[in-house]
């Protein structure tokens, strides 16, 4: 791996990216919303010929339930390193594109406007997926084809929590072995930094209901009659306090404490306070402000407890006075290495009998384990200088990321270090309206794919004392 390669890739890239984005087009504009079972089947075909296209080997993983797993292979070429695999972990679903009436385009008519697409999933995972396809593409074409052996695991169900995906993991391991794991995601921050992540955060989210009657009631009947909606808040209420303090007893049992090495790292990504308030509108100051607390420190370290949703009565135009029967909150807790979301659940259901709100039902919408990978694995540092060549620019390397995903179950079935980079930008808008890549991000995301695969078998035979990985 050096410089002329790079140079040859730079420039060799655009003659794939007319196809490359014509593909990607085509791909966005299937509606693969797992959350409401649509265009799975049109997709895994789309996907499967998409890799077949290229000389992949394919199988439809569909026998354990839920949405099918895709396997892709790729064998090294004949002056590649046959004894070295690469595994890429993307997902082929999407989130629902509501709100529509926010959207400046259609979700799923891909529109190209100053060098930006848009569309649902191009930032989440489409357009990842089709960089690392295009890569490999490219490198078919050049020095005896590819350096390596290539997986993919493509799954249709990340955006409602992978819940089918730990079975075929356990079943079908050796089939998935590899060296090292590529994850889904990854993008450039506000000063144009490549930000990759070498873990995730875990996940338990959690569904509350509150039953008070059989129908709604009219609102005079409050005189007398307990109210769902306030029973609920009440109930929440009782879990965490004003300065954002957790007080469900037994939230943070196990957490694995992080090492110097990590904090140091974290204390020195970058943080722009007012780009996050400006980027999101906020309206409030950072709790983290009252408490003292490094942002960065809380963003990677810290497990969260978040209301994303109430419901309840009436919440159409105008007035209805409703005394309602029913009301929910959903509650996503982030957790960290450690953590246990079958014990988050075991917790919160204790401390709403200890506070008298036992009648409130407390169920398990998703639950998946916390990840890091040692920091020290000459993958990840390969990562992080391939990246630092390709986009001449610092690259942002933090130990996990606060968000969720299912890369636990990669690490216990596989062990294997991960690293997640991606094509995405710090105004991708992944989940929102108006969900874009940049065309340009794309294309250097390609090359940094083909360059990094080209120096991955001689980066892993630097060795460590430990290739262990933390769960």
């Amino acid at each position: 791996m050096g410089q002329q390669d790079l140079k040859r890739y730079k420039e060799s890239v655009k003659e794939y990216m007319t196809d490359a984005v014509t593909n990607l087009q085509k791909y966005l504009s299937l509606q693969t919303v797992s959350a409401q079972s649509k265009a799975i089947p049109e997709t895994v075909a789309y996907v499967v010929k998409q890799i077949e296209d290229i000389n992949g080997e394919t199988i439809v993983l569909d026998e354990l339930g839920g949405n099918p797993v895709i396997y892709g292979y790729f064998a090294a070429g004949e002056n590649g390193d046959s004894t070295k695999t690469l595994l890429f972990y993307n997902h082929y679903d999407v989130q629902p594109p509501e709100p529509l009436e926010e959207w400046d385009t259609e979700p799923f008519e891909p529109t190209i406007i100053d060098g930006k697409l848009f569309a649902r999933g191009a930032s989440d995972n489409k357009g990842d997926l089709m960089a690392r396809l295009t890569a490999i593409k490219l490198l078919q074409n050049q020095d005896g084809g590819l350096p390596c052996n290539v997986k993919f695991l493509i799954e249709g169900e990340e955006e409602i929590g992978s819940p089918n995906l730990a079975p075929y993991l356990e079943k079908y391991q050796e089939l998935f072995q590899a060296d090292a794991c590529i994850w889904e995601f990854g993008g450039k921050d506000e000063k144009e930094r490549i930000s990759m992540v070498a873990g995730i955060k875990g996940m338990a989210y959690l569904e509350l209901t509150c039953v008070g009657a059989d129908i709604d009631m009219h609102s005079s009947v409050g005189a007398y009659v307990d109210n769902a909606a306030w029973r609920l808040v009440q109930a929440l209420a009782t879990m965490k306090n004003e300065q954002n303090d957790i007080l469900v007893e037994g939230f943070y049992d196990g957490i694995i404490e992080p090492t110097e090495e990590e904090k140091k790292v974290v204390s020195e990504l970058p943080f722009n306070e007012e780009a996050v308030i400006d980027l999101y509108g906020l309206k409030r100051p950072l709790i983290t402000k009252a408490k003292g607390i490094d942002p960065r420190t809380a963003m990677v370290f810290h497990p969260t407890m978040t209301i994303c949703g109430l419901d309840s009565g009436y919440t159409g135009e105008g007035a209805k006075t409703v005394l309602p029967k029913i009301a929910k909150a959903k509650l996503d807790c982030r957790l960290v290495p450690g953590q246990d979301p079958n014990h988050i659940l075991l917790s919160v259901k204790k401390h709403l009998e200890k506070h008298g709100f036992n009648d409130i039902e407390v169920q398990m919408i998703n639950g998946q384990k916390a990840y890091r990978s040692n920091y020290n694995h000459p993958f990840i540092d390969h990562v992080l200088e391939s990246a630092k060549e390709v986009y001449e620019n610092d690259v942002i390397l933090s130990p996990n990321a606060a968000g969720t995903g299912p890369m636990y179950i990669f690490g216990e079935h596989l062990k294997l270090p991960i690293v997640s980079t991606g094509v995405g930008w710090v105004g991708s808008k992944a989940h929102a309206p108006n969900e874009s890549i940049r065309i340009k991000d794309f294309e250097d995301g390609i090359v940094h794919m083909a360059y990094m695969l080209n120096g991955f078998s001689s980066a892993l035979e630097t060795k460590v004392e430990s290739t262990e990985v933390n769960h």
